[in-house]
């Protein structure tokens, strides 16, 4: 099987994430290739699956990202998997407000399912869960994790590709 990989990135987190994304495509011996969405133009044709990630950014993902799913072409996507991933800012700890918490819960929570949200509402088959991978503040890096939770995520979503 072949995945294609496409990203955004601000501070190069999600790129991190993206590039473990690919070593365990590989590792679980299939190809892959990376795209930033600064460089594709285009709903990419080739590949059995594909994998979307975008960080989290003021509630959002990405404009960039958004408009990369919005411009999938259905009809060569419809039958092939798709999983989204996000890097964001970790839940507040138990000191937090429960505003604070309230917030995360409606801006960054749902912003994590965006991605997949609007490939499902153009008919794509998209898992149901989403990577989420934290940041330690607003530019990183990452937690410490971070890498290995993706992996895992990674392993797990080819094992249902072969099913």
């Amino acid at each position: 099987m072949k995945g294609i990989v496409v990203y955004d990135t601000y501070y190069g987190n999600t790129k991190i994430v993206a590039d473990a994304i690919v070593e365990q495509v590989k590792a679980e011996g299939h190809e892959a290739e990376l795209h930033s969405v600064r460089e594709i133009d285009s709903s990419p044709s080739q590949g059995e699956f594909l994998v979307v990630g975008s960080p989290i950014r003021m509630g959002k993902v990405t404009k960039r990202a958004r408009k990369f799913v919005e411009g999938l072409n259905g009809e060569i996507w419809k039958d092939r998997s798709i999983m989204t991933f996000v890097t964001m800012l970790p839940p507040p700890g138990p000191e937090a407000s429960e505003k604070q918490k309230e917030s995360y819960e409606k801006w960054d929570i749902r912003a994590a399912q965006q991605l997949r949200n609007l490939a499902r509402a153009q008919g794509l088959r998209v898992a149901d869960a989403v990577l989420m991978v934290y940041v330690k503040g607003l530019k990183g890096p990452l937690v410490e994790d971070g890498v290995e939770k993706t992996k895992q995520f990674v392993h797990n979503f080819i094992a249902t590709l072969k099913k």
